[in-house]
């Protein structure tokens, strides 16, 4: 639509117009319309342009904008699919703590024993005290064994004797048949003497044969006896602390077997440097825990003094009753009177995409 403004510079491009010639010829004429057309047209042009730069510039302002250069655009994209990939990119699981209880325990934790029945006749130790490997226990005393062994060494003596006496008997034999043998070959002799001789040397030396055999026997025995009377001495079979005594001195003991089907030790031997944590969490937390990881505990006796673990193992099996699987934990630089039996809390950073609750 043409507005006032294009009117006005309109009717003054008329206003300036030349007259043409009276009889001007053909072709000037259409030649001086169109030069006279196309300067109105230049002029019309440029009456639009200004008008629209005057009224609405943003339309110029988008004519003007020119297209990035390929090289700027690739750049622009990566970097609009750098920032979109970092936005989608999952962040880190934030890190959660697996908590449970439990108790420590001694690995090595020993019942013990005396081989046979005797009488106690003295306790060398007392609980809480700290032993080493073949140090006495408990000394037993025992008749039967004591007169066994006086047996056995006596049977002994008698083997002895005994093959003394058959090596006499073989080498007067052998010597009998050397001499048979010089006077057969001097015809001096029957041959029936010669044989003789032979027989009664083979006889000797069946003898010592049967002798020693004999005593052989009588050192099993006596090494039988002297077991059973060693026996009656308990020693530590490994370094540890007294952590229950039931000996008394003046009473009797059962047998081995006895004791053990009665669950009648004579004390209880700890390990009390090689300790764990047996510890329960609940079962839910199971994909996330494994061995090697590292946690903290504390103990109720020791509230202030929280020190590492870390797991060895997880237990085979879930408890069916409390739904709990138990964890074994060994215990890095805890305090120095921690002992069995203690109630331990524990916590173990898991990560919280992995622990379910």
């Amino acid at each position: 639509m043409i507005n006032e403004h294009d009117r006005k510079f309109a009717e003054t491009l008329k206003s300036l117009a030349l007259e043409p010639p009276s009889q001007p010829s053909g072709h000037k004429t259409k030649r001086t319309r169109f030069i006279f057309l196309a300067l109105f047209l230049v002029l019309l042009g440029l009456a639009a342009t200004v008008t629209v730069r005057a009224f609405r510039p943003d339309i110029l302002d988008r004519w003007a904008t020119v297209p990035a250069p390929p090289r700027e655009a690739e750049a622009a994209a990566s970097k609009a699919t750098a920032e979109k990939t970092a936005e989608s990119k999952p962040s880190p699981m934030p890190a959660k703590e697996v908590a449970g209880s439990g108790y420590v325990i001694a690995l090595q934790a020993v019942p013990v024993f005396s081989w046979y029945e005797g009488r106690i006749t003295s306790v060398e130790v007392d609980v809480g005290q700290r032993v080493r490997k073949g140090d006495v226990l408990v000394m037993l005393d025992d008749v039967s064994a004591r007169f066994a062994l006086e047996k056995a060494q006596a049977e002994r003596v008698s083997a002895g004797l005994t093959l003394d006496s058959r090596s006499i008997e073989l080498d007067q034999s052998t010597a009998l048949l050397r001499r048979a043998e010089g006077l057969a070959m001097k015809q001096v002799v029957s041959r029936q003497e010669l044989e003789d001789a032979v027989t009664a040397r083979d006889k000797a030396a069946n003898a010592v044969a049967q002798a020693r055999q004999q005593l052989a026997k009588a050192d099993l025995e006596i090494r039988v006896a002297e077991e059973r009377v060693d026996a009656l001495i308990v020693k530590a079979p490994f370094s540890g602390t007294i952590t229950q005594l039931n000996a008394r001195a003046g009473g009797t003991v059962l047998s081995r077997l006895d004791s053990v089907r009665e669950n009648e030790s004579l004390l209880t031997l700890t390990d009390t440097n090689n300790l764990v944590i047996d510890a329960d969490v609940a079962e839910t937390n199971l994909a996330a825990l494994r061995a090697g990881l590292h946690g903290k505990a504390v103990l109720d006796a020791f509230p202030d003094q929280p020190f590492t673990i870390e797991i060895l193992r997880l237990g085979p099996v879930v408890s069916t009753e409390k739904g709990t699987i138990s964890l074994r934990l060994s215990l890095i630089d805890p305090p120095k009177d921690v002992r069995p039996n203690m109630a331990a809390r524990i916590q173990i950073p898991v990560q919280t995409g992995d622990a379910r609750q």
